[in-house]
């Protein structure tokens, strides 16, 4: 008597499954007639035919109250794990199932067969550990970027042997590092004229012509002058820096070119430091590039030394109008000096 009842209900549950649209989440875009339906008006699909048999045929159950044992954390964070957790959940699923469904143990399907059969790879793969997929992807980044470094730093010994700025004593590291920041700098927008990069090589006495202003277009070199250093960070030569006010020291770093302004040093050139810790405060210390007649030939033969600044990168007056005309508005400017401690931590360089 009981088949007749079990056979009505498996009937209509089948109806009325049939009949029920499925509840379906999602954001999807439905039209009815050419018109798009609001989201409560939403058309929905029916359940196929494979699904309302598993919903009748198979009963519910919990796999996980079903697992035999806990795993380690130990056994969990082994390379087997994944797979260990995966066969046991697979043989818990099979015995609920047996259980449930009050399957007969019989000899040709015993426990260990059901575990084998569903234990198979086809029909579970255990996904790739998140920290392997976000090593993998640092991975590659890194070899991005020392890819792409290698590309500019043989770009740097290309233009420098091309132009012969070795005949100019530019120093070959100098203009690498230059060239490095420069390349750094267009890629984060802080250049807006591409076309000069302007290099004070502070490795050099100042005693010789150490600033270089670069067509970059052309590839070639538009002035090599005198340039002073700050008097609190050196004579003849540079080797103390600082970004603090009222040292009266020369600044390391990229600096970007801003608008002129007449000063008591006359047509003078507002410079912003872009190299956070080093020269970012070269706007309030007021560093800017302008013309002095303490860096000209007749002073050093006077004085028998090149004169110093307040810090600011200073020009020889007979150019220094020409070289700030043209650097305004946005370029690029290097002040270089071989300090391994800013070379090895500056922002820009090793961006």
């Amino acid at each position: 008597m009981r088949v007749f009842p079990n056979l009505l209900f498996k009937v209509t549950l089948s109806s009325m499954v049939l009949t029920a649209p499925a509840m379906i989440s999602g954001n999807h875009n439905y039209v009815h007639n050419g018109n798009p339906l609001p989201e409560k008006e939403t058309a929905l699909s029916y359940y196929s035919s494979a699904i309302i048999r598993n919903y009748i045929d198979h009963p519910t159950f919990s796999v996980e109250r079903d697992l035999p044992a806990k795993i380690s954390p130990v056994a969990a964070a082994s390379p087997a794990a994944p797979s260990a957790v995966f066969r046991a959940s697979a043989i818990a699923r099979a015995s609920a199932i047996a259980r449930v469904s009050k399957i007969s143990m019989a000899p040709a399907v015993s426990r260990a067969s059901l575990a084998v059969a569903a234990s198979r790879p086809a029909i579970m793969k255990a996904p790739e550990p998140v920290s392997a997929m976000l090593s993998a992807d640092m991975a590659a980044a890194r070899a991005a970027k020392a890819a792409e470094l290698h590309m500019v730093i043989n770009q740097a010994e290309a233009i420098y042997n091309r132009m012969n700025l070795d005949s100019q004593g530019l120093d070959e590291k100098a203009f690498e590092y230059a060239w490095r920041g420069y390349h750094n700098m267009l890629k984060k927008g802080l250049i807006h004229k591409r076309s000069v990069l302007s290099i004070c090589d502070f490795s050099q006495s100042s005693r010789s012509k150490r600033m270089y202003v670069i067509d970059v277009l052309h590839r070639k070199l538009l002035y090599r002058t005198y340039v002073a250093h700050g008097q609190n960070s050196g004579d003849e030569y540079a080797t103390s820096f600082s970004n603090q006010p009222d040292s009266y020291k020369s600044s390391l770093g990229f600096y970007v070119t801003q608008r002129t302004y007449i000063g008591h040093n006359g047509l003078s050139l507002r410079l912003n430091g872009v190299d956070s810790g080093y020269n970012d405060m070269a706007f309030k210390r007021q560093i800017v590039l302008h013309g002095s007649t303490y860096v000209t030939p007749k002073y050093m033969q006077e004085f028998g030394t090149m004169g110093t600044s307040l810090g600011c990168p200073a020009l020889p007056p007979a150019v220094s109008r020409q070289i700030i005309h043209l650097v305004r508005g946005g370029s690029c400017l290097f002040i270089y000096h071989p300090t391994q401690e800013y070379l090895d931590n500056s922002p820009i360089i090793n961006e």
